[in-house]
């Protein structure tokens, strides 16, 4: 159509996924808990960076297992993977909603008595033996059995009839902390239920719990952050890949003054003449206001302040040490990056690179590198 333009120019800002780093960070995951299997956890529409592409590409890459957390987060998985991949739903069924699970060739996560027995009555309804994990609790007092349930399901020779389950797993509270003593905890809460059901496969490490040590492993691990390039332990070299760069536009410069002010609120007041570029990013695409005043961006290897407070769909920077012609509108500007990865950015709002990267809004112009073939 006359006078129209690729919507990577008109946007006002583009955000880059590499599935390369993504395969190459499941296969470092893979091998490292090697002989068990490893999963992938694609939840949040893969932590904010496309369910659709993502699980695809760990398809491709020899994934078999995948975990979401809702329902109709695996109904729109489904279509992108091959059916022999399993889909577990973290969060179980909701109410009255079995069906849904075996139209769309999904396995619930059973985290409680109630979807034990929901999911029981739909097995014998379809008179036939339906897949579920059972999730037990050991410590985190969040989801899956107690152990008052545990001890029911062990008294009662039909608490599982109908069911075949493909894992026990729990879920670790603290593997991030390599010293947490609630790691030693909850993995000896998990031997011990494993011990009273030894005839299932078992699955506890989570990205952070895949770098404790292979005690954690059992039969198969759950990485979810890590595949992304968030750090598994903190503190500590981050081994895996950066997998997203997130780079905004210039929309405009200006030259301030001292004793002038930058944004709302005055957060900011110059105490000499700098220059300030306005970029087309805000807390509208989940570039948090907790970065006002503290957060940067990269120009050319250059880190550059960010000033003022961060508006619903600009930020601003003080690139006075950047050439003119750099920073001129339209010109990119890297927010994050290999140099300033998500755990950095995370740092500086004050939180953690899940909710950086889960927060990366619908503005953005996407682009996938190394789509699957």
């Amino acid at each position: 159509m006359a006078g129209s333009m690729p919507a990577k120019e008109r946007s006002g800002a583009i955000l880059t996924v590499d599935l390369d780093a993504v395969r190459a960070n499941y296969r470092l995951l893979r091998d490292k808990a090697h002989p068990a299997a490893c999963s992938a956890v694609v939840k949040s529409d893969a932590y904010g960076l496309g369910a659709a592409q993502v699980g695809a590409a760990l398809y491709e890459e020899g994934c078999r297992h995948f975990f979401v957390a809702h329902l109709e987060e695996g109904i729109s998985l489904r279509p992108h993977v091959a059916p022999d991949a399993e889909i577990f739903v973290l969060h179980g069924p909701p109410v009255d909603t079995e069906a849904e699970f075996t139209a769309h060739g999904l396995t619930p996560v059973l985290n409680s008595e109630p979807q034990v027995a929901g999911w029981r009555k739909h097995a014998q309804a379809q008179g036939t033996t339906l897949n579920a994990v059972v999730q037990v609790d050991t410590g985190m007092s969040r989801m899956g059995l107690s152990p008052q349930e545990i001890d029911a399901w062990l008294a009662d020779a039909h608490f599982l009839d109908g069911i075949n389950v493909r894992y026990i797993m729990s879920h670790l509270a603290c593997a991030d902390e390599r010293s947490n003593p609630m790691n030693g905890e909850q993995l000896a809460r998990f031997i011990a239920i494993r011990a009273r059901l030894p005839q299932y496969r078992a699955s506890l490490a989570n990205s952070s719990g895949i770098f404790l040590s292979p005690d954690f492993h059992f039969d198969l691990v759950r990485p979810g952050a890590a595949l992304y390039g968030i750090a598994p332990q903190g503190g500590e070299p981050n081994p895996l890949r950066s997998v997203v760069r997130l780079q905004g536009k210039v929309m405009q410069t200006r030259t301030i003054a001292a004793g002038d002010h930058v944004g709302y609120s005055r957060r900011y007041t110059a105490s000499e003449p700098r220059q300030v570029a306005t970029i087309s990013v805000g807390y509208a695409d989940g570039w948090l206001r907790s970065m006002s005043n503290q957060g940067l961006a990269i120009v050319d290897g250059v880190k550059v302040p960010q000033i003022g407070a961060i508006s619903m769909d600009s930020i601003t920077l003080d690139v006075s040490a950047i050439a003119e012609e750099r920073v001129a509108p339209g010109s990119l500007v890297d927010l994050i990056c290999a140099e300033h990865p998500v755990d950095a950015v995370a740092a500086m709002a004050n939180t953690i690179g899940y909710e950086v990267l889960t927060n990366l809004g619908g503005r953005y112009y996407r682009e996938y590198r190394g789509l699957a073939r």
